[in-house]
């Protein structure tokens, strides 16, 4: 199983001499930190267990200007080996390491009690009670100390057997989720490409494997594996693993981006999280304070937002908040950051992320903690249905609810079919969900939509669908809307003709006052049933509007009363009847028929006659071939003695 060590503790407090007497390797890799004797950036070594397991140490620098880059180095710590002078005792870094440990959810520690050999016997125990008094309340508060001197080796043996009991007694279960290892180094090797370190944090990776670079959506393959200076064909979480990629000419990768499974592909810029202030926050936390937020080993400038309507929140309190980032990161629930003072002098507080991708509260939102209450929690099926309830679009796919999860497609696939809750929809081939709850919601959305369109256009045989999409509160793609509407017509609360939605008790009925309108327009195109007005006529002659007459003409042309021969043109139903039992029997007795011998049959002019004819074609009942109409269809049964 593999294990991560971490220093801290105070500059000069003996954190590179102690790992160097454990293991043999110097950490201080930079020529300014042997010249200055102290540690700048992070450093590497490791350690084996008597077990044959290799434990990877990263070693802190402890100076108050270096703390970005302990910070750094500090996810992903199993053990932290934390040393405090004897000389000194507990210093400023020594709190705000602490402090930063506690934030980070760190468990185990020892606590090294360094440069023993250079006080006497009192001065460790007042030590050791000052230690003691700094882990009151934390997670490190029961962990042993150790005096230690890296001259005279005294504690070395004691601090080794430490290190293995605490180790390989711990129960330590595989993180869930994809392959990611934030970048802590990130440099191009001659003659190789680009190599990248850091601890993985979760997941496995193997040689040839595809990788995504993020923020930045850099893909790349893995070329070569790394562990502890060591070629490997796989590598995974909780190991330091040094990988070389290729697929990019000029990548720019650097300290702060995620290397990781290609199918993690979001960031952040916005999360809710539950932040914790230590005491170091002596003067609390305002709402909307600048800070500077660590993650993984990322540091950007960001805006704390308290939520539910808190202005302060003070040193030793914790409380929900809205972290807004300067610049997008990787950010997944339950990881932990830490927040700094904007000018980056002291550590402020830390918290867990509750939700990576979160909306834009507004002040006073009804609810806000109860559903940040239920995003807090380790219920996976709670948090499926939280999180789709909660989500501006109304279905995801399951990529979007794993990544929230942090779980691999497959780990999330067997939890959710025994999910009552949830709603599953197809949109070819590819599944989203939603909750029931949220369904039935949009599904009475919809219906009440439906509603209030047929009573303000009761003559309207239904509602155009496209209107209806975007009338809905949640924005549904095409596909997803066919689909809603397919399930809406199963459960027989919808009916679909044409492109055009209604309910299933839905009829075109006129009033008294269309009636009577319906009356007076039979009566005006009787008139000269071969000869009626146009549209603009019957306006004129009816002293009607013309979006309530043509309300009421598709009605009647609905129920059969009238028949649409063109554009702006009706007939009464009765008329066309008669004129094509006329055109059948000529047709039949002659074959053909011009558009004037049609026009001197039936009396009228040229503007009616032409009108029929193409009415006629469009019908089915002649075809035109040049300037002659012919019987395309044979008369209907009945019309057969008729046409003769």
């Amino acid at each position: 199983m593999p294990y991560i060590i971490g220093t801290a503790g105070h500059i000069d407090h003996g954190k590179t001499s102690l790992i160097k007497a454990l293991t043999g390797q110097d950490t201080d890799r930079l020529k300014e930190e042997k010249e200055r004797g102290i540690s700048i950036d992070l450093g590497f070594a490791y350690i084996d267990l008597p077990d044959g397991t290799r434990a990877g140490i990263v070693d802190v620098p402890g100076h108050e200007r270096f703390i970005r880059n302990m910070l750094a180095g500090a996810h992903g710590i199993d053990l932290v080996l934390f040393t405090v002078a004897a000389d000194d005792g507990v210093m400023p870094q020594t709190e705000e390491h602490l402090d930063i440990l506690h934030l980070l959810g760190v468990k185990l520690a020892i606590f090294l009690i360094t440069k023993s050999d250079l006080v006497p016997g009192a001065r460790i125990q007042d030590v050791e009670e000052e230690i003691r008094i700094l882990t009151l309340g934390t997670a490190l508060e029961e962990s042993p100390i150790i005096p230690f001197s890296a001259i005279t080796g005294q504690g070395l043996p004691e601090l080794r057997q430490q290190i293995s009991e605490m180790l390989l007694t711990r129960k330590k279960s595989a993180p869930l989720g994809y392959f990611r290892l934030p970048v802590d180094r990130a440099f191009i090797l001659q003659g190789h490409g680009v190599v990248v370190t850091g601890t993985a944090l979760s997941g496995e990776i193997g040689v040839g494997d595809r990788v995504r670079c993020l923020p930045g959506e850099q893909i790349f393959r893995v070329r070569n594996l790394q562990v502890h200076n060591e070629a490997v064909d796989s590598a995974g979480w909780g190991q330091r693993i040094a990988l070389n990629l290729s697929g990019q000419e000029k990548p720019a990768i650097k300290r702060g981006h995620v290397i990781c499974h290609d199918k993690l592909t979001l960031t952040s810029n916005r999360f809710d999280a539950l932040l914790e202030l230590r005491p170091a926050a002596a003067k609390g936390i305002k709402n909307h304070q600048q800070v500077r937020v660590y993650l993984g080993t990322a540091e950007r400038m960001a805006k704390v937002i308290l939520l539910g309507g808190r202005e302060k929140l003070e040193a030793k309190e914790s409380g929900y908040c809205q972290v807004v980032l300067s610049e997008p990161l990787v950010v997944l629930r339950k990881d932990h950051f830490i927040i700094r003072n904007e000018t980056a002098q002291r550590t402020l507080g830390g918290g867990i992320i509750i939700h990576p991708w979160a909306r834009k509260h507004k002040r006073g939102e009804a609810e806000l903690q109860d559903r940040l209450a239920a995003l807090h929690t380790d219920d996976v099926s709670l948090l499926v249905q939280s999180f789709l309830d909660q989500s501006e679009d109304f279905a995801l796919p399951i990529g979007s609810i794993q990544q929230f999860l942090n779980l691999k497609e497959e780990e999330l696939g067997e939890q959710l079919g025994p999910m009552e809750m949830l709603r599953a929809f197809s949109t070819e081939g590819e599944k989203v969900y939603t909750t029931e709850k949220k369904w039935q919601s949009l599904k009475e959305i919809m219906l009440n939509v439906l509603r209030d369109s047929h009573a303000a256009h009761p003559l309207a045989p239904g509602m155009d669908m496209e209107e209806l999409r975007v009338k809905l509160p949640y924005r549904i793609p095409p596909r997803l809307f066919r689909t809603l509407l397919d399930t809406l017509e199963a459960d027989k609360v919808a009916v679909r003709e044409g492109n055009l939605l209604r309910l299933p008790g839905h009829q075109v009925r006129l009033g008294h006052e269309d009636k009577s309108l319906s009356e007076n327009i039979k009566r005006v195109l009787s008139k000269n049933p071969l000869s009626p007005p146009d549209l603009k006529q019957l306006e004129n002659e009816l002293g009607m509007d013309k979006g309530k007459l043509s309300g009421v003409l598709r009605v009647m042309e609905r129920d059969g009363s009238i028949v649409r021969v063109s554009t702006d043109l009706y007939f009464l139903s009765s008329c066309v009847d008669k004129v094509k039992d006329v055109l059948y029997k000529y047709l039949s007795n002659n074959g053909e028929i011009t558009a004037a011998n049609f026009r001197d049959l039936l009396g009228s002019t040229r503007k009616y006659t032409i009108a029929l004819l193409e009415y006629f074609d469009r019908e089915g009942v002649t075809m035109r071939v040049g300037d002659v109409r012919r019987l395309k269809a044979r008369p209907p049964a009945g019309r057969e003695d008729a046409a003769r």
